[in-house]
């Protein structure tokens, strides 16, 4: 079959540029650029660097909360060495063979990719089918390189880490594909321009400052995981790679100068530092990280990048050392393995409490059979298939005899095809929602039947008077957006005692419970333990929605004398808005009314400083009380649902009974 070759003009040698094309892209003269010599020493240490970035954030997110950033480094990576490649084959034989291109990328990705996807679904599906929800959607990305935008519109939330995604790490996998189908066809338009390296250069930092700037101009809390995602918005680190490599191209560029050997070692250890330091200091909550914070991190390993072609220099040893280059040789593997192997081992481990250190014994586990499936990854599978294609798969019994050869080939396809049909089986099969999400939505229908049985809000315990005309039913709680500004309307105090002093628990009559999916979860244990009580509580909702959703509940008269607040499950109180609106809602219930909060739940990083902050408000409002949640839960993680986030059917009967105890204990004023 004949090459499909792009550049050179008909009848054209292939393997000389003609002049025309000469005259745009000139190599360079020195022979130690990265566009003139086959291999770069220490890029296999950047890439230990970044994927050991990535492991420790998702293992141990605390230590490192920026160690996301080593997505990006990977991503400067590939932009400067496709490029390369790119520009050695054009300056070498005037064109570009796409066919040979895609074809040397799809054995370089594909056969690995695979073999993961099947061999963590069959685990999962052994272990714990919760692991395999939304699974069918999964194996769809990782088979047509569109993961990242089949969870934006799947309202995936990255950075929550609840009901955790297989294969979730995929996302960055699916740009950097994308990158490699599209970018071979930019490359072939921009050599046909009448352009120079250095005017490349230039526009393709353009084009990085434009996707940086699209990020920044469309973070939100709300929408962290869309710019994150987004091929559109995350493509700068890419285009910073794609155009470090024109750069040394550039025989009059400053890389190619004299003086650059002489500071390029200085250059590659500040980056190094710098980009260290972003890793502890950047999280996802903090918009810094995505209005300069990631372009910043793509900057340092474009220098870092660009400090390694050349003589050997403390930097390049450094980065050479045989243990980064051995984990820098297998960082695919190890990238594509650890998340799920993490997963797997957290259901067959004892369950450790939300949002603590993960254990070194677990630690050990997954660094361990993270580090050996990589090893077979990439003895058995990523190098065979790389030099040899399918037929690598039957060299290993080439040389044996005839027998033997289709014996061992019968055995290996039957216990191939066992093992992809029990994961076609676990795609099949898999639930369509998790335990957690089908309680959630349960409780909200059991809301949403109160709220039908009794129409017409009941007179208020209180002598809150009623509204003046006849209100409107409540609308549900619009899951996010911004704030409403200012302080909600004047609400009337709650004059008469909040319950009877004869009683040690208020009943349900005089209770109002305001919060997220976690009370929404938890509605039937406190129905049940409060008949009569008061609910609203939607998915998604945070503490700057609970000003509002309080002056929606009071304008019917449902703000009672006792009331429950449950937010921050989504977001906690790492914000100012966020700090700000819980004054306000204690501010407007007023001193009469006794208020108790809850504790976050969950696995973020942020969960106990929100709840310490939480614990200095109540401190600071003597009608208010604490339900220590978090606390239950840490002494007993067997109360939550997979998500590690919401109470599971015994979860929410302590959950109710917490309630009760922290009214008591709160008493009737």
């Amino acid at each position: 079959m004949a090459e499909f070759l792009i550049g050179a003009p008909p009848g054209a040698d292939p393997s000389r540029p003609s002049p025309r094309d000469d005259d745009r892209i000139v190599p360079p003269r020195r022979d130690d650029t990265p566009t003139a010599t086959g291999h770069i020493h220490g890029l296999d240490g950047l890439r230990a660097i970044a994927v050991a970035a990535v492991v420790v954030f998702h293992i141990w997110p605390s230590a490192v909360p920026g160690g996301f950033l080593g997505v990006d480094v990977f991503f400067v990576v590939s932009g400067f060495l496709i490029t390369t490649l790119l520009l050695r084959e054009h300056g070498r034989a005037g064109q570009i063979d796409l066919r040979g291109f895609w074809r040397r990328r799809a054995r370089r990705l594909l056969p690995a990719l695979a073999f993961m996807c099947v061999a963590s679904i069959v685990a999962a599906m052994l272990v714990n089918r919760a692991l395999l929800v939304d699974i069918g959607r999964q194996a769809l990305g990782a088979a047509t390189f569109s993961t990242n935008w089949l969870e934006i519109a799947a309202g995936t939330d990255y950075f929550a880490d609840r009901d955790p995604i297989l294969f979730n790490p995929l996302w960055s996998l699916a740009v950097e594909e994308q990158f490699y189908l599209l970018w071979p066809l930019a490359f072939i338009a921009l050599a046909a321009a009448t352009a120079t390296p250095r005017q490349l250069a230039r526009l393709l930092r353009l084009v990085a400052l434009g996707s940086a700037a699209w990020m920044a101009l469309h973070y939100t809390p709300a929408a962290a995981t869309r710019v994150y995602f987004g091929t559109d918005t995350h493509l700068f680190g890419l285009m910073i790679g794609c155009s470090l490599a024109y750069a040394f191209w550039d025989p009059a560029s400053r890389l190619a100068r004299d003086g650059w050997p002489a500071v390029r070692r200085w250059i590659g250890f500040a980056a190094t530092a710098t980009l260290l330091v972003l890793c502890v200091v950047l999280d996802d909550t903090t918009s810094a990280t995505y209005r300069g914070g990631i372009l910043a991190a793509s900057v340092c390993t474009a220098l870092m990048v660009a400090a390694l072609p050349g003589p050997a220099s403390a930097y390049t040893r450094l980065l050479d050392a045989r243990p980064l280059r051995w984990i820098g040789q297998r960082s695919y593997a190890i990238y594509l393995w650890h998340w799920p192997v993490l997963l797997i081992a957290v259901e067959l481990l004892p369950r450790r409490p939300p949002g603590s250190t993960t254990d070194a014994v677990t630690a050990l586990v997954v660094v361990a059979t993270t580090l050996g499936l990589s090893e077979v990854s990439l003895r058995w599978i990523e190098t065979p298939i790389r030099e040899h294609g399918l037929a690598a798969l039957r060299r290993p019994v080439a040389t044996a005899g005839p027998r033997r050869r289709v014996a061992v080939t019968a055995l290996g396809a039957l216990a191939a095809s066992v093992v992809i049909a029990a994961a076609v089986v676990g795609i099949a099969t898999a639930p369509d929602r998790s335990a957690a999400e089908e309680s959630v939505e349960a409780g909200l229908r059991l809301i949403e039947r109160q709220r039908t049985a009794s129409p017409t809000p009941s007179t208020p315990a209180t002598s809150t008077p009623p509204p003046t005309s006849t209100p409107a039913p409540v609308p549900d709680p619009v899951p996010a957006g911004p704030s409403t500004t200012g302080p909600p309307t004047t609400i009337a105090p709650a004059t008469e005692p909040a319950w009877p002093p004869d009683l040690a628990t208020p009943p349900g009559e005089l209770i109002t419970g305001l919060g997220d999916s976690v009370l929404s979860g938890a509605a039937p244990a406190m129905y049940e333990r409060f008949p009569g009580i008061h609910l609203e509580a939607t998915p998604i909702l945070q503490w700057h929605d609970a000003p509002r959703i309080v002056d929606e509940v009071a304008a019917v008269g449902e703000l009672r004398p006792v009331v429950v607040l449950n937010f921050g499950t989504n977001a906690g109180l790492v914000t100012d808005e966020s700090r700000t609106a819980v004054g306000e809602v204690l501010d407007a219930l007023g001193p009469q009314r006794r208020v108790i909060l809850v504790t976050i739940v969950g696995v973020s990083h942020w969960v106990d400083d929100s709840n310490e902050t939480l614990k200095a408000i109540s401190a600071d409002h003597p009608n208010t009380a604490i339900a220590d949640w978090n606390a239950v839960v840490a002494a007993d993680p067997d109360l939550l649902h997979t998500d590690r986030t919401h109470p599971n059917l015994a979860g929410i009967a302590v959950y109710a009974d917490l309630i009760a105890r922290t009214a008591e204990a709160l008493g009737p004023g």
